[in-house]
């Protein structure tokens, strides 16, 4: 951990202590963005296809305090891309004063009669990111002060495909 990071101590209170056995949410190599979060459930959990979403426990809940933070719920990408299974909302947030219980949220995105998905107790099933946040003051105006090259141009505006061979006036 570097002095920069030991500035933003953020509490982690363990509320399933099988955690002490599982192992602690941890970075697991030097480099790691995130923490990976175990299922902490009581007995096997299959997920069926295209079912609705289930709410995992993961076991801990944490207090960031800090308004310019916020954490990320993302899916583990072996899970995801091999077994089909990802988030409920595609990416959970959490916020810095949220202390409760992480949940993560999740179902099985592969098509009706493939395989379920067994979850164990004490599978590490999604991972979580520490994020900055910015906090602008927002400025209510009539117009903008200034003009973007882009300007009022959505989706598509700046092109699809090689920059070399499509642009937005080629559409």
């Amino acid at each position: 951990m570097t002095e920069r990071d030991a500035t933003r101590a953020v509490e982690l209170r363990v509320i399933d202590e099988r955690l002490h056995e599982w192992g602690l949410p941890r970075y697991q190599t030097e480099m790691a963005a995130g923490i990976d979060l175990h299922a902490c459930i009581d007995t096997p959990l299959t997920l069926q296809p295209q079912a609705p979403a289930v709410l995992i426990p993961s076991g801990i809940a944490l207090l960031m305090n800090d308004p310019y933070m916020a954490a990320v719920l993302l899916a583990r990408s072996g899970l995801g891309h091999k077994k089909g299974l990802i988030l409920g909302q595609s990416v959970g947030l959490i916020d810095a004063d949220y202390a409760d219980q992480i949940y993560i949220s999740a179902w099985l995105r592969t098509p009706p009669g493939s395989a379920p998905l067994v979850i164990e107790p004490g599978d590490r099933v999604a991972q979580l990111v520490f994020v900055p946040i910015l906090r602008p003051a927002l400025r209510v105006v009539e117009a903008f002060s200034s003009e973007t090259g882009r300007g009022l141009g959505g989706f598509g505006s700046t092109g699809y495909g090689s920059a070399a061979t499509r642009s937005p006036a080629s559409k």
